[in-house]
């Protein structure tokens, strides 16, 4: 089997880790889940994290093949589009990004010029579908619960799992965002489970749970003997119970606003709006009328 090597990238800001995995026979890459930086206070949009990627992958003289996103992230904004545009690459996703986006088109009242049928990315991918970095074969795994589009990929003997599963301390991805269920996660985590107890995996945030240093890679066995939430022959039942309980302590991510907005369409930003500014939406909540008791 021919093993990736694996190149990680930590964003402090948003506890997010990119990827680049790279095949070192042909220096074909992948780049997934990368990171746009983004100042919500002022709407300052940088490009530090994305750069970091693109130096590297230049310095070394790769060829990306592939803009491979988990799912429609809530947390941070993807650089695939300014990647793209400086060394390459096809963006991909699951094709249940159409799911994600007509919940979320109807949330931010995106409109009719916001196509839901995923045609913002150069490829939907399929449960099972399989795609070539280089001579490295990739398969996707559809893993929804977390969001309908959620996707895991095995590239060699190495697994990139998103937010479904974070490392053995930190549990599971949260089920409660629309479109999510708890039922549904713990059956994609028993998919994944089924690889080799070798497999490396690697996940997409960590927080340093109890103030450990950061991390980011384990092991399909060590997720099965030691995950909090479904380590040691935890059942669905039970599962579910717990994650459901955790989720209603939880509050939104801070940039769930901003991300959805762009990562729904492939990282773009929304169209300008007729002053030539672009704009985020902000669904309002709770307004009491004034004619309402108090």
């Amino acid at each position: 089997m021919e093993l990736p090597n694996v190149v990680s990238f930590f964003d402090d800001a948003t506890n997010t880790i990119s990827y680049v995995v790279i095949d070192e026979a042909t220096s074909s890459c992948a780049v997934i889940d990368s990171v746009l930086d983004f100042d919500y206070s002022s709407g300052v949009v940088s490009y530090e994290q994305a750069d970091e990627v693109i130096n590297y992958i230049k310095s070394n003289n790769l060829n990306v093949v592939w803009l491979l996103e988990t799912h429609v992230h809530a947390d941070h904004l993807s650089a695939a589009p300014y990647i793209q545009q400086h060394v390459g690459g096809k963006i991909a996703i699951s094709a249940e990004i159409q799911k994600v986006q007509d919940i979320f088109g109807k949330v931010f009242n995106a409109g009719t010029e916001f196509q839901r049928d995923g045609s913002q990315f150069d490829l939907l991918l399929q449960d099972g579908d399989s795609y070539e970095i280089g001579e490295l074969i990739g398969k996707a795994i559809l893993t929804p619960g977390h969001t309908p589009a959620c996707m895991a990929h095995i590239i060699g003997d190495a697994v990139f799992v998103g937010d479904t599963l974070f490392m053995p301390d930190g549990g599971t991805a949260r089920a409660d965002f629309p479109g999510g269920d708890a039922r549904i996660l713990y059956q994609s985590i028993q998919k994944i489970l089924t690889l080799p107890d070798e497999t490396r995996m690697f996940v997409c945030h960590d927080y340093g749970p109890n103030g450990r240093a950061f991390a980011w890679e384990t092991t399909v066995g060590e997720q099965k003997k030691n995950n909090i939430h479904i380590g040691g022959g935890v059942t669905e039942d039970q599962f579910v119970d717990v994650r459901t309980a955790r989720d209603k302590t939880l509050g939104m991510p801070k940039l769930i606003i901003p991300s959805i907005q762009v990562n729904m369409r492939a990282g773009n930003m929304p169209p300008a709006e007729d002053n030539g500014d672009i704009y985020f939406k902000v669904p309002i909540k709770g307004l009491r009328n004034e004619n309402d008791d108090n």
